[in-house]
């Protein structure tokens, strides 16, 4: 889904909507405590002791979806530390629709952009919502699966929902870098680029945190790929790509989780960096009730080749789930997220039950201060813990490199 320049908001984001259905996600009591999954076993890796009030401090807290700053580490820690606690400064950009109750100020230029990705991805996912016939009223398509767990005739709960993370928590890899293949193998892109994006990637992995360089890179090859060419064209692109290299790659265990969501009468969405397109795609083929992703500028359904504010990430998901919530009249705290990243920490805070799938080692470690439920599907679990080889890690990407090495060597 793309959007035109300048689009508005016609359907929900008012004041009162904001002042009404804005409380379920930040209304976090005393009282709260980890709900049960469905189908919870012993296989889980999880905490049995609930955070108490002495335990340290989180990595991230629900203000952080207005902070800017270069560390949250630094910004969370008591004033005692700093003399003061770091804000951004009053001056940085427009008031952010989205604060939390800590209070309203000014946002910085990449927090706007962030907000604005995240508003925009919310917005085309109601629209394409409201586009296949599902409202509130309507129970969401039942995602076939040979796992267990047979779909039922459930009343929809209409106040929950599931947010799922795709790369390497659905999905075993980097969509975006199975995509890549996708157009390599159509000559769209070289093997070269696809080498490209697997590196970037088995970095990432590597550190457990983004080279702005390479999402720069990356950022501008994918735009300049899209400029000028028609929206349906990626949309039917995504469809033939995923058939051929995404679909036997989606994690089962993830997957039957899903499943359980939507046997409960729950929407599942999926949220991610991957363009829209391609994440309403992978929705669609597992039957889930949609995404949320990085939104293009389009004008008559032609690529500008412009973001509408940023690549969906970090911050960004949190906004757009927030402000999906606010659309759709969610409960964030009878809301669920799962991933595999520490820099989703924002969104699995803002929702009643985090879980941590294939977790990275910072995301692990979050989870278990906080008292989130960890969910391992890899096989090497322990080398996952404690750093698993550049190998592996190319693996991991789907195997993007070995294709490309394949083909240069022809």
């Amino acid at each position: 889904m793309s959007t035109t320049p300048g689009s508005g908001d016609a359907d929900g984001e008012d004041d009162a909507a904001t002042g009404s259905r804005a409380e379920h996600g930040d209304d976090h009591g005393p009282d709260d405590r980890r709900r049960e999954l469905p189908g919870d076993g012993p296989d889980d890796d999880s905490s049995d002791d609930a955070r108490d009030d002495d335990s340290p401090e989180d990595d991230f807290r629900d203000d952080d979806l207005d902070d800017d700053s270069g560390d949250d580490d630094l910004d969370d820690r008591p004033a005692g530390d700093h003399g003061q606690r770091l804000r951004p400064t009053a001056t940085a950009g427009p008031l952010s629709p989205l604060t939390s109750r800590v209070g309203r100020f000014r946002q910085s230029a990449a927090e706007l952009r962030q907000s604005l990705a995240g508003e925009a991805s919310a917005r085309a996912a109601s629209s394409k919502l409201r586009e296949r016939g599902l409202d509130e009223s309507e129970p969401s398509t039942f995602l076939e699966s040979d796992e267990p767990g047979t779909p039922t005739d459930v009343p929809p709960d209409l106040t929950a929902a599931a947010f799922f993370d795709v790369d390497n928590t659905l999905v075993q890899g980097a969509s975006i870098v199975h995509f890549a293949r996708g157009l390599a193998a159509r000559d769209y892109f070289s093997y070269r680029d696809v080498m490209e994006f697997v590196w970037a990637q088995a970095k990432f992995r590597m550190t457990g945190r983004e080279n702005s360089e390479d999402v720069a890179q990356g950022r501008e090859k994918a735009l300049s790929f899209i400029a000028g060419r028609e929206t349906d064209e990626l949309v039917r692109l995504g469809e033939e790509i995923f058939d051929e290299f995404i679909a036997d790659k989606i994690w089962p265990g993830t997957r039957t989780l899903a499943q359980m969501h939507l046997d409960a009468g729950q929407q599942v969405w999926l949220v991610t960096a991957t363009p829209v397109e391609l994440a309403q795609t992978i929705a669609d083929r597992l039957g889930l009730t949609g995404a949320l992703g990085t939104v293009a500028e389009s004008v008559d359904g032609v690529f500008t080749g412009r973001l509408v504010g940023d690549i969906l990430h970090g911050l960004g998901k949190a906004h757009a789930v927030r402000t999906l919530a606010i659309r759709e009249g969610l409960n964030l705290k009878r809301c669920t997220a799962y991933s595999d990243s520490h820099n989703d920490v924002p969104m699995l805070s803002l929702v009643g039950t985090a879980v941590a799938i294939n977790p990275d080692a910072d995301l692990r470690e979050v989870a278990r201060v906080r008292g989130w439920e960890i969910r391992d599907y890899r096989t090497a679990r322990k080398a996952a813990k404690i750093g698993v080889p550049t190998a592996v890690l190319l693996g991991a990407a789907g195997g993007g490199a070995a294709a490309a090495v394949r083909h240069l060597r022809r």
